[in-house]
């Protein structure tokens, strides 16, 4: 047997996975509005306000296996009107065939334990066009086409970030995240990465009020605590600015009420875009990222590493290392698990396909104990 087969037997090999979903917002299990339309009470728009209860999302996201502490992607190229913190999609009234993601992304690789993964977005370098993709579907009709995003000139000259987020796992508790920023232009591209950490928020349901802490001494190292999982240290290779705010809805912006006061989910958002005092200077809260501010020359890349882990003192002197094993075994597994296949296109077109059914692992809360005592007291 191969290595990752040997790895599937063991269940500590699966504590962390792709488990955040690509798209929460609209989701019916976060719908409380009396009609019953989930994709009106929770939009896009409000998604970076509203603290989800039942599940998060993100872009190339991972958690552990009861989704308490998550980690996913954020970009910005200067041009957007907001953070690139999520994937946008038409809901089911706003587009010609239904409900549809208007982005292009690609799950390149995975194996059973997710001891390694990878995959591709693109992500444009001029503004994203929000309003184009929803007037221009809600304008046509059922007996035409869909217009997606490649039809815009957004990617016209390749003005675009290739965006490789790899994952490789030294241990079962131990994750490695390389970040490949590919600047496909002409010209000199501008983009802030920002690699996100967050708690989902299980604290302001009435059921456990224990809420989990994430802070930052000095900055290079943002330490989270919570008392299931345990203490861990994300780590950004260089020297990136650290930002915090809390994973709590922002009720002023999305309600109108409140006289809340705090640093709300859409704090780093606001902080960037439009240069407002919404994340802590302190350096706690449930929700921070590392601010890596760059500049890539056309046609060139830049890599940023990072360390997820229980160990607070990681030196990257290994990190490449891991990566090269971890593919190896991957490579192994699927020459393994695909030996029957002679096509070379076969073996990738296969690949690739049962990589993307790894990739779509979710986190699914179902509290069994609290339906339960529901059910029973109905009765």
């Amino acid at each position: 047997m191969t290595i990752e087969q040997e790895r599937v037997k063991m269940a500590n090999w699966k504590k962390w996975g792709p488990y955040v979903s690509d798209r929460q917002w609209g989701t019916v299990r976060e719908d409380y509005s009396a009609n019953g339309d989930a994709w009106s009470y929770t939009t896009h728009d409000m998604a970076r306000s509203k603290a989800y209860r039942w599940g998060e999302e993100g872009i190339a996201g991972i958690c552990d296996d009861e989704q308490l502490l998550c980690f996913a992607l954020s970009l910005w190229n200067k041009k957007d009107s907001i953070l690139k913190e999520r994937y946008f999609g038409l809901t089911n009234t706003e587009g010609n065939h239904g409900e549809d993601v208007k982005e292009l992304y690609y799950y390149l690789d995975n194996t059973p334990t997710h001891s390694y993964m990878k995959m591709l977005y693109k992500y444009p370098q001029t503004p994203f066009p929000y309003s184009q993709l929803l007037e221009e579907n809600r304008r046509r009709t059922r007996q035409e086409p869909e217009f997606e995003i490649i039809d815009t000139d957004i990617f016209d000259d390749n003005r675009y970030f290739d965006i490789v987020v790899e994952y490789a796992k030294q241990c079962p508790q131990h994750i490695l995240i390389r970040i490949s920023i590919h600047n496909r232009g002409s010209e000199e591209g501008v983009i802030h990465v920002l690699p996100t950490i967050w708690f989902r928020n299980t604290w302001a349901w009435g059921y456990d009020a224990y809420k989990p802490q994430l802070s930052s001494g000095d900055g290079k190292i943002i330490e989270a605590f919570h008392q299931a999982l345990g203490q861990y240290y994300l780590q950004g290779d260089g020297f990136p600015e650290s930002l915090f705010c809390d994973n709590e809805t922002n009720t002023v912006r999305l309600y109108g009420y409140g006289g809340n006061r705090g640093y709300f989910k859409d704090g780093i958002n606001d902080y960037l875009i439009r240069g407002t005092a919404s994340i802590n200077p302190a350096k706690r809260g449930t929700k921070a990222a590392f601010n890596y501010d760059l500049a890539i020359p056309a046609g060139e890349h830049i890599v940023v590493r990072l360390s997820l882990s229980q160990n607070p003192n990681y030196m990257f002197e290994t990190f490449d290392n891991i990566f090269t094993q971890r593919k190896k075994e991957a490579d192994a597994f699927y020459q393994e698990v695909l030996k029957s296949e002679r096509s070379s296109d076969i073996i990738n077109i296969k690949r690739q396909a049962l990589s993307g059914l790894l990739w779509n692992k979710q986190f699914y809360y179902y509290d069994v104990h609290q339906w339960s005592l529901l059910h029973n007291n109905e009765n």
